[in-house]
């Protein structure tokens, strides 16, 4: 997983790996297998086995793996998971030739890796490639475009999300964009969007628990807010109906990977105008004049990833909050444990089922965001049996028998 200055991981350019920023991975499946303790976890996705490296390279990196922990160790630094976190996982795999006793954070780990050459495909190559002065040079080049992406996101938000909190709930007095102090749970209206889904923000008992932080009304990363459910409300006898189709999130997203325009129109169903095909089309005006291509187009992402929607739910959470800076611990509040908490909601689904739902949301995200044109999954034999290529073949076929008759 990566991190950007103890960030959240983002997904933008090259850094969307870890998001699947990734972009365009595959539902990944998964099979469960029990654990030490006894209790069913599942196993790491069929899309996260260890990836093929060269073995001149792996040297290399061990050596300076061991050389960058002894000034760790000297300096009394703290490591942190990075692009370099990845990599080693990778090569540990690689080496014991067997991930049965993998922990959830290496599963994590792996999958980022895999996320990371998909996205990237020339890092695996260039890595091995370069001598390792390059090779740190090429990690801190994305750990600033991490920094970068990700600054700029959280600086396009602040002001997006004022707007919109203001334009739906309309707070009085309105929520000011400049000035975050009044954000969070100082203003109502941030403070309905943040509350624990599990709580009825409505009730008095509810906004004063929270407020002194009484047991039960602590917020944390263990409740999801309720910005990311549909309608801000979620159903206690089903917390996953309306999860992650909140309009908030939504726009934030649409705003990040398509555009601040695109994010004004949400309320249908995918009906508009493809946005994929559109910018396509559009790569110069009428009069010849360059289009800016949007975020999505430049990582060539044509579907939405649940690394993706954590990435953006955090996004919104910080933009709604009142901290000025970004900080991976807000409180009680755990960024990085939230965004995980996301990502395995759909990548370590329980079951066939529950990831066929999983299968559908980001079926129903896809649509939203990119519009219904789905031109490009259509299988040969589904174009075939279409009308224009079935009539095709049918004249072919009488205008054969006509001749064979003759």
């Amino acid at each position: 997983m990566l991190y950007a200055k103890d960030s959240i991981p983002h997904s933008k350019g090259s850094v969307y790996c870890t998001t699947e920023g990734s972009m365009s991975e595959p539902v990944i499946q998964t099979e469960d297998r029990q654990s030490d303790n006894g209790l069913w976890r599942p196993s790491e996705p069929l899309g996260s086995q260890v990836q093929p490296s060269f073995t001149e390279a792996q040297q290399r990196r061990k050596i300076a793996e061991l050389e960058s922990k002894l000034v760790v160790l000297k300096s009394g630094h703290v490591v942190k998971e990075s692009i370099e976190d990845l990599v080693n996982e990778n090569d540990r795999r690689y080496d014991d030739d067997s991930d049965e006793d993998a922990t959830i954070d290496q599963d994590h780990l792996q999958i980022g890796y895999c996320i990371l050459t998909r996205t990237l495909p020339w890092f695996l190559k260039n890595s091995s490639d370069i001598d390792h002065d390059d090779y740190m040079r090429m990690l801190k080049a994305l750990r600033q475009g991490a920094d970068g992406a990700r600054g700029n996101d959280t600086a396009k938000l602040k002001t997006l999300i004022s707007d919109w909190v203001n334009r739906k709930l309309k707070p009085n007095p309105p929520i000011d964009s400049d000035d975050k102090n009044y954000h969070r749970f100082t203003s109502d209206a941030c403070r309905r969007l943040l509350c624990p889904a599990e709580l009825d923000w409505n009730s008095p008992a509810v906004k004063a628990g929270i407020r002194d932080r009484s047991e039960g009304y602590i917020v944390t990363d263990l409740s999801f807010p309720a910005f990311v459910y549909d309608k801000y409300t979620a159903n206690a006898d089903n917390l996953e109906e309306g999860l992650f189709k909140g309009k908030i999130l939504l726009q934030g997203y649409k705003a990040i990977f398509t555009s601040p325009s695109s994010a004004k129109d949400v309320e249908g169903d995918g009906d508009g105008a493809d946005v994929i095909a559109n910018n396509r089309r559009a790569k110069k005006s009428s009069c010849g004049i360059k289009v800016k291509k949007h975020v999505a187009q430049i990582i060539k992402m044509n579907k939405v990833t649940p690394r993706s929607i954590a990435y953006v739910a955090c996004q919104v959470r910080f933009a709604l909050s009142s901290v000025t800076s970004w900080r991976s611990i807000d409180g009680d509040f755990d960024y990085i444990q939230f965004w995980w908490s996301i990502v395995d909601f759909f990548e370590k689904p329980p079951g066939r089922e529950v990831q066929c739902r999983v299968n559908k949301l980001l079926e129903w995200w896809t649509r939203k965001v990119f519009g219904r044109s789905r031109r490009e999954d259509l299988s040969n034999m589904v174009k075939a049996n279409m009308s224009v290529n079935a009539l095709a073949r049918q004249r072919a076929q009488l205008d054969d028998a006509a001749f064979d008759s003759n």
